[in-house]
């Protein structure tokens, strides 16, 4: 039996997570964080995002309802967008180094970083991640899916956000508008 583009996808997201998680230990100890109630709302609407995307609610939240259903060609396409997603997260991630962190934190020597991924948008991990979540929810093509994609997205954006206003205090507001007057938040080219 040959292997559903949905559950190839599915194995990309794993992959992603676990080796997300296990590259954790590449970072340093942070040195300062925003109030824990500053992180709280952009985790939940997120965490709500993920269960709907994946489809892991309750039946009788109307997760089976299908909006669309894509080609063999269009679904392997979608996966292939999503691993761009996640490649794009890796690129960023090597690039920041020991500076990257789960959260929103200021670490020992931070600074802005502009090289590789962060000349193109500020938050490019969170860019690779909203291009991810937008190709899984084509691929799922389900009312939930795109329920879930956009709360992950709002979610995502309320943590830019929260880490810009953070940032702003922590590197010094010149130096960052200057930073951020150049390179766009989420989306190349758009500001």
């Amino acid at each position: 039996m040959p292997v559903a583009p949905d559950q190839v996808a599915g194995l990309v997201w794993a992959a992603w997570l676990v080796s997300w998680m296990a590259a954790a230990a590449w970072s340093s100890p942070a040195e300062r964080r925003p109030p824990v109630r500053s992180e709280t709302l952009y985790r939940l609407v997120t965490v709500a995002g993920a269960v709907l995307l994946f489809g892991l609610q309750a039946r009788w939240l109307g997760s089976d309802v299908t909006l669309w259903q894509t080609g063999r060609d269009v679904a392997w396409a979608l996966v292939l967008v999503t691993l761009c997603g996640f490649l794009f997260t890796w690129w960023a991630r090597i690039t920041l180094g020991r500076l990257w962190s789960s959260g929103v934190t200021r670490k020992a020597d931070h600074h802005i970083i502009t090289a590789g991924p962060y000349g193109i948008v500020r938050h490019p991990i969170y860019s690779g991640l909203l291009l991810s979540v937008l190709a899984t929810a084509a691929l799922r093509g389900t009312a939930a899916g795109c329920v879930g994609a956009a709360l992950m997205i709002l979610g995502l954006w309320i943590k830019a956000r929260v880490e810009e206003r953070f940032l702003r205090r922590e590197l010094g507001e010149d130096q960052y508008d200057a930073y951020a007057q150049q390179v766009p938040m989420l989306v190349p080219f758009l500001r």
